[in-house]
């Protein structure tokens, strides 16, 4: 499962360049696939260069669709482990194994 940042986020930063996928983000940024990946070019579903618009506007933000829990990386989501107010936390509603993290970092990667 993905993880995410809950409401307690005091936006200390320190999770932001822990992630090896570049799957978060400050408070009322935009994001794209394309940050911190291997992903440059358009394919038939979507554009990874292209901006999309912030998902929270007051705190730090992970995007599930990058996020890998670290796996193929760290033993351990390094989000979690540097977060002062424990406020990363797994994603009970965006469950993947092991096997769907793997191919999501591959994916995120493959260049």
């Amino acid at each position: 499962m993905s993880i995410k940042i809950t409401e307690k986020c005091i936006n200390c930063g320190a999770c932001e360049p822990e992630c090896p996928n570049n799957a978060i983000y400050e408070g009322g940024k935009k994001w794209r696939m394309s940050d911190g990946t291997s992903l440059k070019k358009k394919n038939n579903s979507f554009d990874p260069t292209l901006f999309n618009e912030s998902k929270k506007n007051n705190i730090y933000f992970i995007i599930s669709e990058k996020c890998t829990e670290c796996v193929g990386f760290y033993d351990k989501p390094q989000c979690i482990e540097i977060c002062p107010v424990n406020c990363c936390i797994a994603d009970p509603h965006k469950y993947e194994t092991r096997e769907d993290l793997l191919k999501k970092k591959f994916f995120l990667h493959s260049e």
